[in-house]
């Protein structure tokens, strides 16, 4: 598993976030992100993201609180402000 954080302007931005496919599916891409959340979350940070349309990826990110600020023909622009509900999935 990959994951990135790099500060980008008001907000963290999520990069490189992958999981092998023989490992998805089985909690740990959550439990990885959960991880993460924690420690902006505790910083005041916003989190940034971008997924390609159409991606699954997309519901793991609404599970833990990311909305769709813009979206391009390729790309689905995700943000999730520090605290925000978390589905515990």
């Amino acid at each position: 598993m990959i994951a990135e954080l790099r500060a980008c302007d008001d907000r963290q931005w999520l990069e490189h976030f992958h999981l092998a496919p023989h490992r998805q599916g089985r909690g740990l891409g959550s439990a990885v992100l959960r991880s993460v959340l924690a420690r902006t979350d505790a910083q005041a940070m916003t989190v940034g993201l971008n997924v390609l349309r159409g991606s699954a990826a997309r519901r793991l990110y609404e599970r833990h609180g990311f909305t769709v600020e813009a979206q391009d023909p390729i790309d689905v622009f995700m943000v999730r402000p520090p605290g925000a509900a978390d589905a515990k999935t």
